[in-house]
């Protein structure tokens, strides 16, 4: 293991997301002098984040440089192992530069006056000795809450611990803006970013880039620095063409500049507390389906549509089967939610004609199959069915080598493709076949691959729930975690989703947490967003073995 190596790369990233951190502070700081003195404690915030960012990136860059070259390493590239250590700890500190500004915003007086004035305490979690309590303040007060909304927003799970303790209206325009804009920076991943722009990562960047990224596509351009400055070119004249039809449609300039970050990234952060309902607008919420359903593509379909190859992008049997599960879905869910009342992320309740009810369920069902997270109606009251089939595509989520969160359609496809060989093996041994999608054989590699992948994943789920009802108090003890939300949220963190169901819902949040189940709820949503295997390899002792 190269560890200076990983170091100086470690720190021209955290440069990078500092560079990030000081447009931003820039934006507060011109709004300060248009006269909006609520964002001097934002521009202030941010400025102080970006500098310790900067120094902190630069310090580990410069001591791990100087040992490079004291080593005659300066040259080197990153191994597989490197990529992994890399990777993973990109994130997980990432994340804690991220937070900076949301924490500081709370010390530098940012929150006052916007909370209530009541504390709240957390009794010891199930007699283990663990007790929290909750002083009166707003809820970024806490920084473990500060990293799951500044992780939530790198990972782009859109998850957001604020609604009880203070919510999205408070925070001033400065955040609003950075909280879109890390969605946007996780969208295709800043470690990808990270490859396009900087190319001292030299030959090491083909690992680097896959064990980011889930487009195992072989790439859409021999050279992977070339392949992820396409995808970025792609990604931002997509967030582009967003901003400017949000902008027709109704949404203010810096609502639509915010959304159209966020949907691209399918994160789901809004501007608004009641998020796209708050618009109230048919022509939003379509337009923004269209874009979640973009996101969720792969990116390597909408290269083949630049290079003219219509019929071959189009032939793409996950693109079809995820825009068929899309249609199926939606109609079933406005068929079963027809004639009831439909309660709106606005508060208000709307009676649920057949076009109502497809609306709301068209938007619902994009913004849970993507993992984007935006809301216009309240699922919790829906029938049995619908919520079920909400579950199904939580899990499935969107296509491999796009910016949606899930299990992936590709992965659900082969499974499907294996159980159902085996099946028909176990009364017909002497038969053979070979499993396709789209007419391509998959190799046995990749069928053990996804089975591992889909095995290592229900386990994931199941010991997210065992922790969280461990660090949970009990509803007998003032507690809020119900069976169903112990499920639920691991599910929605790992699955990079956002909202789930209940006391997670759509107009509901984290907040209520404690810090413990807020950092595994982090940590998920990092195993979730890299795939599993990128971080879980650094849990193994033996990757730690020379």
């Amino acid at each position: 293991m190269n560890y200076p190596l990983v170091v100086r790369q470690l720190g021209l990233l955290l440069l990078v997301l500092s560079a990030c951190l000081a447009v931003v502070a820039g934006y507060g700081y011109v709004e300060l002098y248009l006269g909006h003195e609520g964002e001097s404690a934002a521009a202030h915030a941010s400025l102080l984040s970006t500098g310790i960012g900067a120094a902190s990136g630069g310090l580990m860059w410069w001591i791990a440089r100087r040992r490079l070259i004291r080593d005659g390493d300066a040259d080197a590239n990153v191994q597989r192992r490197d990529a992994f250590l890399l990777t993973g700890t990109s994130w997980l500190i990432g994340g804690v530069i991220a937070a900076l500004p949301l924490w500081f915003w709370v010390l530098f007086g940012g929150a006052e006056g916007t909370v209530a004035t009541s504390a709240f305490q957390v009794p010891a979690v199930n007699g283990i000795g663990v007790s929290y309590t909750v002083e009166p303040g707003h809820e970024f007060a806490s920084f473990a809450s500060c990293y799951f909304e500044a992780v939530s927003g790198l990972t782009t799970t859109g998850a957001t611990v604020l609604g009880e303790r203070g919510t999205i209206s408070d925070l001033p325009n400065t955040l609003l803006l950075w909280r879109s804009l890390m969605h946007w920076l996780g969208g295709l991943g800043i470690v990808v970013l990270f490859v396009a722009v900087l190319p001292s990562v030299g030959a090491g960047a083909k690992r680097l880039f896959q064990s980011e990224s889930s487009a195992q596509d072989g790439g859409v351009r021999p050279r992977i620095g070339e392949t992820a400055r396409v995808l970025w070119l792609i990604y931002l004249g997509l967030t582009a063409s967003a901003l400017v039809v949000f902008r027709v449609m109704g949404m203010p300039w810096f609502d639509a500049l915010n959304h159209a970050l966020s949907v691209m990234a399918t994160g789901g952060y809004s501007t608004r507390d009641a998020s796209v309902g708050a618009y109230n607008s048919v022509w939003i919420d379509m337009s923004v389906v269209v874009f979640m359903l973009l996101a969720g593509t792969n990116f390597a379909v909408f290269y083949k549509l630049v290079r003219g190859q219509w019929r071959a992008a189009l032939k793409d049997r996950e693109m079809q089967i995820y825009f068929l599960l899309k249609v199926a879905v939606s109609v079933v869910i406005a068929l079963n939610i027809w004639g009831q009342t439909i309660n709106l992320t606005t508060g208000e309740s709307i009676e649920g004609t057949f076009g109502q009810s497809l609306r709301y369920a068209s938007f619902q069902t994009a913004s849970l199959q993507t993992g984007t997270g935006f809301a216009t109606a309240d699922w919790d009251n829906w029938p049995r069915l619908s919520l079920t089939l909400l579950f199904g595509l939580m899990f499935i989520g969107g296509c491999a080598g796009s910016t949606a969160g899930g299990a992936k359609v590709i992965r659900v496809i082969i499974a499907t493709r294996v159980f159902s060989d085996a099946i028909e093996r176990s009364y017909r041994p002497s038969v053979v076949r070979t499993v396709k999608v789209g007419g391509q054989p998959v190799d046995s590699e990749t069928r053990q691959s996804v089975v591992t992948f889909l095995l290592i994943f229900f386990v994931v789920l199941f010991l997210g729930s065992f922790l969280l009802l461990l660090f949970e108090p009990a509803p007998s003890e003032g507690g809020r975690l119900d069976p169903v939300s112990a499920m639920l949220a691991p599910l929605v963190t790992f699955c990079n989703v956002g909202p789930g169901m209940y006391e997670i819902g759509a107009v509901k949040h984290f907040g209520w947490f404690t810090a413990p189940s807020k950092l595994l709820m982090s940590f998920l949503m990092v195993l979730g967003r890299l795939e599993l295997f990128a971080l879980l390899v650094l849990l193994t002792p033996r990757f730690w073995r020379a």
